[in-house]
């Protein structure tokens, strides 16, 4: 056994006389042969900022450790982009490349590419950025038996609304929450999303489904119904509940859009029939929540005329607070669900741009 030992060892080592003692031959030093340079993935930045319907660029290169070189040249260098999700044992593929050989998966095909500014360039382009992109990337590089990864943030301008449907408080599980919130050109918020709200002044009372299944609020005002007034604010979290069974309001999320949001001149105020015809006779649809507030929100839209929206709620966005018009405060003003075939309002349209 000790033989065998032995000769492993010295399949992997090397001995030389001892410089300063050359005539003693049992005086070695010995040399330990390495596999090579290690692979290093690297990303020059840690968070990428940019919003929906643009192009981003997520930075990842990739080297050998104490070497400038970006391959040693007996592998094929492969890449595998992928997004990282709540459930961390899970990830969505979205792009991977070999050789000459390319291929982008789901909504991601036909958006992504390798820039390959430089040999050692793994950094991955999306184009047309949707509102469900938002969240965190792993770039993974594999040479033989070596890989290692980095991961990048991609955050989107925005803004998050709480909402609720016609029904009322607290109606939603967490699957028609989600589709709530598409309904309303909009996405589920994620707790970083809401977290960022919060620290904007997002002050709401009622809980709300986020992105990862949980249930939160943010305070920014401590007070007597929303947990008491000697608490300090935050985001309360209510914790994980039943997706089917547990019912709540919902956090959405926006960004800005290709189109645009006006309130449309009408002689007269409509019912919400007529509000949904008058849009489409001026060539747009009614407008949806998610839209009054990002033009509220990103492009600082002010009209004090109360409009119906397409989920048939009444709204009015206030940039700038004024009397009879939101005095305290610039915000989405919520009117409510009114009966739809008798009162009368104004209307918010929307017309996509092509």
């Amino acid at each position: 056994m000790k033989s065998l030992l032995f000769l492993v060892f010295v399949s992997v080592c090397w001995a030389e006389p001892h410089p300063g003692n050359s005539s003693l031959e049992h005086e070695r030093i010995v040399h330990i042969q390495e596999n090579g340079p290690r692979l290093l993935v690297v990303a020059e930045q840690a968070k990428i900022f940019s919003h929906r319907g643009g192009n981003v660029t997520l930075p990842c290169k990739f080297y050998h450790e104490h070497t400038s070189t970006a391959g040693s040249g007996t592998h094929k260098i492969r890449v595998k982009w992928t997004k990282l999700t709540y459930d961390y044992l899970k990830e969505v593929d979205v792009f991977v490349a070999m050789g000459h050989h390319r291929k982008s998966y789901g909504s991601y095909q036909g958006r992504v590419s390798l820039r390959e500014s430089s040999e050692n360039d793994a950094s991955l382009i999306i184009t047309n950025i949707k509102l469900e992109d938002y969240g965190r990337y792993k770039c993974e590089v594999i040479e033989g038996l070596e890989d290692d990864t980095a991961v990048v943030t991609l955050n989107l301008e925005g803004v998050v609304f709480p909402y609720s449907p016609r029904l009322g408080r607290y109606n939603l599980n967490f699957h028609e929450a989600q589709r709530a919130c598409v309904e309303q050109d909009s996405v589920m918020a994620s707790f970083d999303q809401l977290y960022d709200a919060w620290r904007s002044g997002l002050d709401w009372c009622n809980a709300g489904w986020l992105s990862d299944g949980s249930v939160q609020y943010p305070i920014t005002k401590p007070r007597e119904p929303c947990g008491g007034r000697n608490t300090v604010p935050g985001v309360r979290n209510y914790g994980f509940w039943d997706k089917d069974k547990s019912h709540y309001d919902v956090f959405c999320f926006t960004s800005n859009f290709n189109g645009r949001f006006y309130y449309l001149i009408h002689p007269t105020k409509l019912t919400y029939d007529e509000a949904v015809q008058a849009c489409l006779k001026d060539g747009s649809q009614i407008a949806k929540v998610g839209q009054i507030f990002a033009a509220w929100k990103l492009l600082g839209y002010d009209r004090c005329d109360a409009g119906w929206l397409a989920d048939g709620s009444v709204r009015y966005p206030i940039s700038r607070p004024r009397k009879r018009c939101s005095p305290s405060e610039a915000a989405v003003r919520f009117v409510g669900f009114p009966d739809k075939k008798h009162k009368l309002y104004g209307v918010y349209c929307f017309r996509a741009y092509n």
